[in-house]
């Protein structure tokens, strides 16, 4: 067997192995923060289920092997002494397996099945393929064995607890290949259209055309935009369930859901060179919206949640995007825009805003996407500065859509609204260096040691120039080696992994960095961006990370922290080009 490795390589106990528009994936996570020895096919329908092991087996022994595990995006490899096995993806709900000085042995990631969970194992009479079907996930996995021998198979039929697999195996010398598939009800027998080395030709193809797309001015200077963009497609899945268009999760590990703010910085970074996927990014809440104007919390295959909203950053967003997608969305696609964005608007302006009150609030840290920082220990419903500042982008972009879609009138009540909510923000929570935060309910106000605070900087060129400079001093002093510590690591609150209450996040720091640049702090916003950069190039793209140390945290493979990479850096490469040009984050 001679399939070498192409692209950039990857632990897989980081980042899953998968393939563009598949709904599972191959890794040892098999729940939150739970490794398991062995790879298994983990399936995101219904869910985060592992539904198969994959036990590599010594073929004179018999026992379990212990190989070396190496992925690059169009192979996954177990190496043990002279033997291998190799896994590519044929589609997104196919994957062939190929073996040679190894067996292996598929099995049922749980032994025990019941009337409401795990899986039932059976040879099908139709074809002689092996069939599992899966309480958890709702679909079936088919074996068919294309060459080799099976060498044994347990547990066919059997209820209760049991020990269900099949081994498939070769001669000596031989090579044995077999294709997996993940299938609704029933389809027509496999049959193999292509060779293994076909299929890994093809794999390495479709993602090398996918990173040429997104990232085709990357350089040694951004070493990891190539396996950004494979984070980013390997979670990407196909419209199934809730999920109405190609969307990108937030991961396929544990975080397998899109978020109503994660997916503004996947639309970002996917604009230039895969525009069609941008839009549905930015769109896939929107088709969610409720009657009220809200947007759900999270979208995922069988699941739309309400009980928290996110920020209503998607003005912002929806700006940048414009300007990044190579061709403007049509006049139809800009009037349904504006609308949706106009009713999640008013929803803040109504639904979150006390009577007589000029700032809307927060219900719950969840609501602001920093859900345990600081800011909110004091009380949960609270009037924050970054909640308004938002807001202010957000109708000064409705504006701009209302300006170019005719609708005068719309235009000027929107930049109306905006400036009494910035005039309000400033005269209410501005106390000369520093921004505050107000209950709701009380009144009393307080201001804390979160980065969460100094959001308004989003503002940019909106702000004045005192308040912009007081800003940019106070976020100076969160910086850490590694970047932002999004909560100051001499306050006493300060936990290396406390969520939002010390690690650096990657959307706070676009935003930042952004809003920095756009006020005229480049020399800020630059070592912001080199920060973050050199961070993910050292420690990859976790969730999130320890602020004094870099080590990655919690979810090891988030597409928000791939995109947020990808913008830095191709905004840095188009600096070095261009010295004189100032592009956002």
């Amino acid at each position: 067997m001679t399939a070498e490795p192409s692209g950039p390589a990857f632990s897989v106990h980081d980042i899953p192995f998968s393939t563009y528009g598949s709904w599972f994936g191959i890794s040892p996570v098999v729940a939150q923060k739970t490794y398991a020895d062995d790879l298994h096919l983990v399936s995101h329908q219904n869910g985060m289920h592992p539904v198969l092991r994959f036990v590599p087996l010594d073929p004179t022994t018999g026992e379990r092997a212990a190989p070396r595990v190496s992925a690059t995006p169009g192979l996954l490899t177990w190496n043990h002494g002279r033997g291998r096995i190799d896994l590519a993806y044929e589609s997104p709900d196919t994957v062939r397996l190929r073996g040679e000085g190894l067996g292996l042995r598929i099995r049922a990631a749980e032994d025990t099945l019941t009337p409401f969970t795990g899986a039932y194992f059976f040879r099908d009479p139709v074809d002689g393929s092996h069939v599992y079907t899966s309480y958890e996930t709702g679909r079936r996995y088919r074996i068919t064995l294309l060459s080799g021998t099976r060498a044994d198979a347990s547990g066919t039929e059997a209820l209760g607890s049991a020990d269900r697999g099949l081994t498939v195996a070769a001669a000596p010398g031989g090579v044995w290949e077999a294709a997996v598939e993940e299938l609704d009800s029933a389809r027509r027998p496999y049959a193999s259209q292509t060779t293994f080395e076909q299929v890994v030709t093809a794999a390495r193809n479709t993602f090398a055309g996918f990173a040429d797309a997104v990232a085709p001015w990357r350089s040694r200077n951004t070493p990891a935009a190539e396996l950004a963009a494979y984070v980013l497609w390997s979670a990407t899945v196909r419209p199934a369930g809730f999920v109405t268009r190609p969307a990108v999760l937030m991961s396929k590990h544990w975080m397998d859901k899109v978020w109503s703010w994660d997916h503004c910085f996947n639309a970002l970074a996917l604009a230039p060179g895969a525009p069609a996927l941008a839009w549905d990014q930015f769109s896939l809440p929107f088709d969610h919206q409720d009657e009220s104007g809200s947007l759900p919390d999270s979208v995922t295959h069988s699941e739309v949640l309400y009980n928290y909203v996110k920020p209503p950053i998607h003005g912002w967003a929806l700006g940048h995007l414009r300007r990044r997608l190579p061709q403007p969305p049509d006049r139809a696609e800009l009037t349904r825009t504006y609308r949706r964005l106009e009713r999640w608007t008013e929803f803040w302006l109504t639904a979150r805003r006390a009577p007589a009150a000029d700032l809307p609030h927060y219900q719950h840290g969840n609501d602001s996407g920093w859900d345990n920082a600081t800011t909110f220990d004091p009380e949960r419903v609270v009037v924050t500065a970054d909640l308004a500042a938002f807001l202010i982008l957000q109708m000064r972009e409705l504006a701009c859509l209302a300006d170019e879609l005719d609708l005068p009138d719309e235009a000027h009540r929107w930049t109306r609204t905006a400036d009494a909510t910035q005039a309000a923000l400033l005269g209410q929570l501005w106390r000369g260096d520093r921004f505050v935060a107000r209950g709701a309910l009380t009144g009393n106000t307080w201001s804390s040691s979160s980065l969460l605070d100094l959001m308004p900087i989003a503002l940019g060129e909106h702000l004045p120039e005192h308040v912009t400079t007081a800003l940019a001093g106070r976020i100076e002093t969160h910086l850490t080696a590694y970047g932002l510590a999004t909560e100051l690591p001499s306050s006493p609150h300060y936990l290396s992994d406390g969520y939002w209450r010390g690690p650096v996040w990657a959307p706070a720091v676009v935003l930042i960095e952004d809003g920095l640049r756009r006020g005229g702090h480049h020399r800020l916003a630059d070592d912001v961006s080199t920060r973050f950069r050199t961070l993910c190039e050292h420690h990859g793209f976790a969730e999130n990370f320890d602020a004094l140390t870099g080590t990655g945290l919690r979810d090891r493979a988030y597409t928000w922290t791939a995109s947020s990479y990808l913008l830095l850096a191709e905004a840095h490469e188009l600096r070095l080009a261009s010295p004189a040009a100032r592009t956002s984050g």
